[in-house]
């Protein structure tokens, strides 16, 4: 114990200093932790909403919008915009958008190329929950959250307005037109053909598709050109498309002659406003981008908050009348625009070094609690360390007095242990005693048994009933045997008789005592003996065959109905001695580990509920050890429960053997083969009174089926589970029950049958080897109704049963007479029973389809369930309480009311006025007309 103190003192001392060298390491690499946590942390995106954007060109105009996009979505923060571009392609444009849809954007907006190509892809974005605005150009459907753009119809007619006034109503006009697929292109020209249709002399020469682009323009202007030599204006669908024309022209030297008018107005050199200054152009139309309208609605759809579904952004003419304004107030806001993005940029420093500072001020104060955790964790750790010193040093006294004090124990025991054996050697020495007073009265029972036996004048009854005492007689010998043999064996006075014999042989005859049981609970029974081997055996033959006995009756005891009990008998080499082994395997529970270990002690048992003394088991150990041989017990639920027994072929004190010795097994199977358990299904009589047993011992049940089987239909059923079961399905009219069972004991299913509506009713009398008060105490709790004591006077019980009936048949009177559902049952179950089921026929008394399987199920029982519950409660069918109900009904509402016979009898239930007259006349004794005429009432005509 002092060595084992200072190898704990030695460890507290090695792990405090392992404890002050590590710590400071711990809080480095905790620092460099959080400092890289916050790092991370920094640059994680905290986009709130990514948006995705589509345009179906890249030239200037898309250009200022995407522009505008940007820089407005500066104005919100956490957004994060996406811009790709199609470059006038279809195919390119429904792959951009389906990488919008799979990247899960929480908006689209979307320029597209040609109406019909992009509806279908822009309708899918849209089923899937993605909001999506329309900008600059229409699809061909309405599913989309918004759009935002000019209105291009107007644009046009508002051009074909100014040419009209600038050729006063007469002259020659070309067009050039955007991509022929595009709403733009579709709408400017049917605005366009709306305002010069009202001038007769405005010829349009031609329409060409140009595309959107310069060089497509030049090309189709050449062929203008060449085509018509008179033009006085050309009226292209943007900027581009009409500088391209006028250079076509220029090249050709007729430019002069021909005005050229364009549409979008984009502030830049070469672009809109420029060409007019330099007179390349003679006007053109503001076509708005609106890119930061679109942004303005996509954060309202995005912030739940109300947004217009249509935005159309106005146009206005640009000639040389105001060209030059137009150009101050555009270089003017780009000059702003670019002073704008500079501060954007010096404040994105000042934010990134602000975050940086505040890291660092973080970070610096975290050291400063983690230095001053580290020096707290200092001196908490010298301070425990002094305190544990303390403590040990105290805890060493302890433990030296806890010393001294256990030695003073271990010598107490010691002496306890001592007087303990005395103690049990002197029970042994008592059971031993009371053991040989048995034999004597045993013997002198079992033999006039015997005598009795062959008197051929007994009744069948008679003779089960002197079979069943003597095989009992046989069980109780068997019991006092093995307590002596036990006593014997401790004694060291129990000797081997040693014989030599074919142990095949010998196990195959062994196995026929227990073909009765096989069959009564149709058990798999498989005998395997390894083929072409001699199992001839030094052993004593009587010990060997109790070894098997017990092992085997145990297996049988404890496999369930319908499993399996597997026996193998081979040899075997252990420490190059021959041995034989033989397995004794069954289905069923298995054993917990706690109960292998102690399963060979002497009253030991791994069940209260089975039956046994606890020893037989501990003398299975006793014989094999007297043999030198082995027993081992394995337990699983897969395999089950298995015991192997290796024996070795000669024993040391065998000379020579005089026989090969066989036994007959006549008289073991006398105690183990029991007679098949008698089990009914139907009950055969109506009329006769019926008796549910309940016990797992088949004796019983046999034994008390022979004395009321006279009277009653007995029912049996083997555990407190089938006992419910038979129960609830005949509704028996006493039910006797065992207390000690396997599985649910006789007080739990008492507690389950009074609990239940069907048996609640029925009294139950258990049957108890107990005398304890407190046992007693408990079934009257749980509702029995009589406690009978083991053993019992078949006189006691045969009274008590038919007291028990009669009692309940004079309750079913009380209830069944004059009192039908008024009266308040013995329980409240009951009560509630029969109160349900009043309410029931009150409540469809008026019903002429009203039965007693539309009650039942109501009542949550059925039909046959119903009648047994009605006729045990009241002596009465459900169907005759119905019609009795009916008729008293009827009686009160002859005397109450004004109402003819006719109108009672369908009123109360009845189809006919002449059955009904006719059940009124046996049940009352007078028909309806002669009751009215007796209490004075005349039936009106």
């Amino acid at each position: 114990m002092e060595h084992l103190l200072q190898m704990l003192l030695l460890f507290l001392s090695l792990y405090l200093n392992y404890i002050l060298e590590n710590t400071m390491k711990y809080i480095t690499l905790i620092i460099l932790f959080i400092l890289t946590f916050l790092s991370s942390s920094c640059k994680k995106d905290s986009s709130r909403y990514i948006i995705g954007v589509s345009q179906c060109s890249d030239d200037e105009w898309r250009h200022k919008m995407n522009d505008e996009i940007l820089r407005e979505a500066q104005f919100y923060s956490g957004v994060k915009v996406e811009i790709r571009t199609a470059k006038d392609n279809n195919q390119k444009q429904a792959k951009d958008i389906y990488y919008f849809i799979n990247k899960k954007v929480d908006l689209l907006i979307v320029a597209p190329n040609e109406a019909a190509p992009m509806t279908p892809i822009v309708e899918e974005a849209y089923n899937k929950g993605i909001p999506v605005i329309v900008v600059d150009r229409k699809i061909l459907s309405d599913k989309y959250t918004a759009f935002v753009g000019a209105d291009n119809y107007e644009i046009g007619k508002t051009v074909g307005q100014y040419i009209a006034a600038r050729l006063k109503g007469k002259g020659t006009i070309a067009e050039l037109t955007g991509l022929s697929g595009s709403t733009p292109a579709i709408d400017r020209h049917q605005g366009f053909m709306s305002a010069i249709s009202k001038y007769p002399s405005i010829t349009l020469l031609c329409k060409e598709d140009a595309g959107w682009l310069q060089f497509q323009a030049k090309q189709k202007m050449n062929s203008i050109l060449t085509r018509f030599p008179k033009i006085d204006i050309v009226f292209a669908h943007n900027d581009r498309m009409a500088a391209g024309a006028y250079l076509s022209a220029k090249k050709q030297k007729r430019e002069k002659g021909t005005a050229f008018i364009g549409i979008d107005a984009l502030p830049g050199k070469n672009l809109g406003v420029d060409l007019v200054l330099r007179n390349v152009l003679d006007a053109t139309f503001i076509y708005p981008t609106g890119g930061d309208r679109v942004m303005q609605i996509a954060m309202k759809i995005l912030e739940k908050k109300s947004y217009p579904r249509e935005t159309i952004l106005s146009t206005a003419v640009v000639d040389r009348t105001n060209a030059r304004v137009m150009k101050l107030q555009t270089d003017h806001i780009a000059e702003n625009e670019k002073k704008i993005g500079l501060l954007n940029t010096r404040i994105d420093n000042y934010l990134t070094s602000y975050a940086t500072q505040k890291i660092i001020l973080y970070g610096s104060f975290i050291v400063l609690l983690l230095f001053a955790g580290m020096f707290l964790i200092l001196w908490k750790s010298l301070h425990t360390k002094n305190r544990l010193n303390k403590e040990l040093s105290k805890r060493n006294d302890e433990i030296t007095n806890q010393k001294e004090q256990l030695e003073l124990q271990r010598d107490q025991l010691i002496e306890l242990s001592k007087q303990l054996e005395e103690a049990t050697n002197a029970k042994l020495v008592f059971f031993t005693n009371i053991s040989h007073d048995f034999r004597t009265p045993l013997t002198l029972v079992a033999d006039p048994i015997d005598q009795l036996l062959g008197d051929k004048s007994l009744t069948n009854n008679q003779q089960q009933s002197l079979q069943l005492v003597k095989k009992n007689v046989n069980i109780l010998l068997r019991l006092v045997n093995q307590i002596l043999d036990f006593r014997k064996f401790e004694n060291g006075k129990l000797e081997l008789v040693l014989n030599k014999i074919n142990l095949a042989v010998s196990f195959e005859e062994w196995n026929s005592a227990f073909r009765a049981v096989v069959r009564k609970k149709h058990i798999k029974f498989i005998y395997d003996v390894l083929p072409n081997t001699d199992f001839h055996a030094v052993v004593d033959v009587e010990k060997l065959e109790r070894i098997y006995f017990n092992l085997l009756s145990n297996a049988f005891k404890f496999t369930p109905e319908n499993g399996v009990i597997h026996v193998n008998l081979l040899t075997i080499e252990l420490e190059e001695k021959k041995y034989i082994r033989f397995t004794i395997a069954n289905s069923g529970t298995a054993i917990s580990p706690e109960h292998i270990r102690n399963i060979f002690e002497r009253f030991y048992k791994t069940d209260l509920h089975h039956e046994g003394s606890g020893i037989g088991l501990a003398l299975v150990k006793a014989f094999v050890d007297m043999h030198k041989g082995n027993i081992q017990v394995e337990s699983d639920k897969q395999r089950g429960t298995i015991f192997t027994v290796d024996l070795p072929f000669e024993q040391a004190l065998f000379c020579e053997a005089t026989s090969v010795t066989t036994i007959s097994s006549e008289t073991q199977q006398e105690l183990f083969e029991l007679p098949d358990e008698f089990s009914i299904d139907e009950i055969h009589s109506e009329n006769c009174e019926t008796v549910l047993v309940i016990d797992d011992n088949p004796d019983i049940r046999s034994y008390i089926r022979q004395l009321l089987q006279q009277e009653y239909e007995v029912i049996e059923a083997k555990d407190g589970t089938e006992g419910i079961r038979k129960a609830m399905k005949y509704i028996p009219d006493v039910i006797i029950s065992d207390i000690m069972m396997p599985g649910m004991d006789g007080i739990e299913c008492c507690r389950r049958l009074k609990g239940e509506l069907q048996t609640c009713h029925i009294p139950i009398i258990l049957l108890t080897a107990c005398s304890l008060d407190e046992q007693r105490i408990e079934g009257f709790e749980n509702g029995a109704d009589s406690y009978i004591s083991k053993p019992f006077n078949s006189l006691v019980l045969t009274t008590r049963v038919r007291n028990l009936i009669d009692g309940h048949k004079r309750m079913k009177k009380f209830f069944g007479d004059n009192n039908i559902l008024e009266k308040e049952p013995i329980c409240d179950i009951d009560k509630v029973f029969i109160e349900k089921f009043k309410k029931l026929i009150e409540e469809g008394i008026s019903n002429s389809e009203l039965n007693v399987e539309d009650l039942g199920k109501d009542m949550g029982l059925s039909r046959v369930q119903l009648y047994r519950k009605i006729k045990a409660l009241t002596n009465y069918a459900p169907n005759e309480l119905l019609r009795i109900t009916r008729l008293k009904k009827a009686s009160a509402l002859m005397s109450s009311s004004d109402m003819t016979i006719a109108e009672i009898c369908y009123e109360v239930g009845f189809t006919s006025p002449s059955y009904f007259s006719k059940c009124y006349k046996e049940y009352f004794g007078e028909s309806p007309t002669e009751y009215l005429k007796k209490i004075g009432i005349s039936q009106p005509n």
